[in-house]
């Protein structure tokens, strides 16, 4: 059963992660057993907080959601070790119906890949005519392979584990023949295959063969094994036919042989996408897949390609893909929960799209619970409340609508929790300007817009007081600039916020022409003086969607 992830957007606030573990909670008690929390970005100071206090575990990180390799690999792995013969490669292909297999070593470190095609070259050769040419008749194998391959029986061993060419000759013809055929070959390198023929039998040994297969199963009598020990010629009895004998032989050969070195693997956590074009570019058809430390733990056939992902999102406290988990557009989204303007994020197929004008995606989870009869467990309540005091400022927020208040009310009784005691301890919890990096506090709670084909950020951080604030300014501005710039935005800005006097500071940078048609009280370049100004969504992105508008309708005069 796949996983479907609730997730909320990057640089998640206290909101986004308090309502997506509150929507997964709900969507389980429904009927979704597969729903689960999750976050794509770090948590802060506030939002653990808030889980701590509750003793709630951080939803599972997920920093992108695109297809990757190990969601369509074969994980259980058709292989064979270098030192298997190509009889047991052959068979494993039969059975198993493929043409390639990954020939992998004790540490499962691939050392290359076998064919069907390479096998059948070398188990039918081309056959030369010249007869100092023999090469349809070697064979390189020890006698512990040969006899592996044809299940027979080892009557007399000289050297078994070494491994040596060896020239098949088959004993089906007259004594005269097979001695004038038998002249023709190294008699050290024969390997004499005969039935029941006991002249042919001890012809060979006499001449000092290196081995004597007798086929069919029959014992070799006893004069024959002694005049074969004398001569330090080794026996195997086989239980096949001469002809099925002489196939088999020829597949004794281990497979480090016959194996392809070179081949294209790829990590179990490349993106799917870019994967398929190399491998659609490549001659290869199948594909060992590595994990961290080069062990192979699948193969991709260039079927698997084909496969379906079936990764399903819940959107939730967002709805814009500039601001969604890496990935979410190669996914399945089937849910959006969301507070916000809506953005520009289309769907194949249609999709429950809840999205109300409240001051928190916590108000509007809470409220699913409650309509539907779901009994709201304590500690969710408590997360839920988080979520809506954090995002109204406890009602504060001009975001704030009669349906948060009526929610939560309800949410402190089921937490037992005052709610204006919760947000001064909340508020007070984790000062970003007193304890992060300039760069690192301006990305906390930063969320990236487009409008008229222009993409801009906008950053809120929610203090008491503005003491740190005027301390940092200049070293807000530059890290402002500096993440300004690496994104190519036409500007980004920064809105303090001071949760007891519910007034704000702004910080802008980028395009001077739009700069220039920001008309609040300007204390310092780049900064300015927003009188009751709270809300990022309700209150600031409005007037600088209008500020941008003015902006270019100054370029086109």
């Amino acid at each position: 059963m796949s996983e479907i992830l609730v997730i909320g957007h990057r640089n998640p606030d206290t909101d986004a992660i308090c309502s997506a573990i509150g929507y997964a909670e709900f969507k389980r008690r429904t009927g979704m057993a597969e729903a689960v929390a999750a976050r794509c970005g770090d948590t802060n100071d506030r939002i653990d907080f808030v889980l701590n206090t509750f003793g709630v575990p951080a939803p599972k990180f997920v920093a992108d959601v695109s297809p990757k390799v190990a969601d369509v690999m074969q994980r259980k792995i058709l292989s064979v070790r270098p030192d298997s013969t190509t009889a047991e490669a052959l068979r494993l292909m039969d059975e198993k119906n493929v043409r390639v297999l990954p020939v992998l070593d004790a540490d499962q470190k691939c050392r290359g890949l076998l064919s069907l095609f390479k096998l059948s070259k070398f188990l039918f050769p081309a056959v030369s005519w010249d007869a100092s040419q023999y090469n349809s008749r070697e064979v390189l194998s020890s006698l512990t392979g040969l006899v592996r391959t044809l299940g027979g029986e080892l009557v007399i061993g000289v050297d078994t584990e070494c491994e040596e060419e060896l020239i098949l000759i088959i004993g089906a013809m007259s004594l005269e023949s097979f001695a004038a055929r038998l002249d023709q070959f190294p008699p050290e390198k024969c390997c004499v295959i005969v039935g029941d023929r006991r002249d042919i039998q001890i012809a060979a040994i006499n001449e000092g063969v290196r081995v004597l297969i007798a086929t069919g199963g029959m014992a070799v009598d006893a004069q024959t094994l002694a005049a074969a020990r004398a001569k330090n010629v080794s026996v195997i009895i086989s239980p096949h036919d001469t002809s099925t004998t002489a196939s088999l032989c020829r597949a004794a050969l281990a497979v480090r042989h016959v194996l392809n070195e070179e081949f294209l693997c790829f990590r179990e956590s490349a993106p799917l996408a870019a994967v398929r074009e190399e491998a659609a570019a490549s001659g290869y058809l199948a594909f060992p897949v590595l994990c961290g430390d080069g062990r192979t733990v699948g193969i991709l056939s260039k079927t698997d390609f084909l496969k379906t992902v079936s990764r399903k999102l819940i959107l939730v406290d967002h709805n814009e893909l500039s601001q969604a988990v890496q990935g979410a557009d190669e996914v399945e989204i089937i849910e959006i929960i969301d507070h916000h303007r809506i953005g520009a994020l289309t769907t194949p197929q249609p999709i429950l799209f809840r999205n109300e004008p409240v001051g928190s995606t916590s108000t509007i989870v809470a409220d699913c619970f409650f309509r539907n009869g779901v009994e709201l467990p304590r500690p969710i309540a408590g997360l839920l409340l988080a979520g809506v005091v954090s995002d109204t400022l406890n009602l504060t927020s001009p975001t704030t609508t009669a349906r948060d208040m009526e929610i939560l009310k309800k949410l402190e009784g089921i937490a037992q929790v005052n709610a204006r005691e919760f947000t001064e301890k909340l508020f007070a919890s984790g000062s970003l300007l007193t304890l992060k990096p300039a760069p690192q506090a301006i990305t906390t709670d930063c969320k990236e817009y487009a409008e008229n084909g222009f993409k801009f950020s906008v950053a809120q951080i929610e203090e008491i007081g503005f003491d740190q604030f005027w301390k940092r300014k200049d070293e807000l501005l530059e890290a402002l600039e500096n993440y300004r710039a690496g994104r190519a935005y036409l500007f980004s800005t920064l809105l303090v916020t001071d949760v007891t006097t519910q007034n704000s500071l702004l910080l802008v940078v980028g395009d001077e022409k739009f700069i220039k048609r920001i008309n609040h009280p300007r204390l310092e370049p780049g900064i300015y003086e927003l009188h009751d100004v709270v809300s990022r969504k309700k209150q600031l992105l409005p007037y600088l969607t209008h500020c941008l508008r003015e902006k270019e309708k100054g370029v086109k005069g």
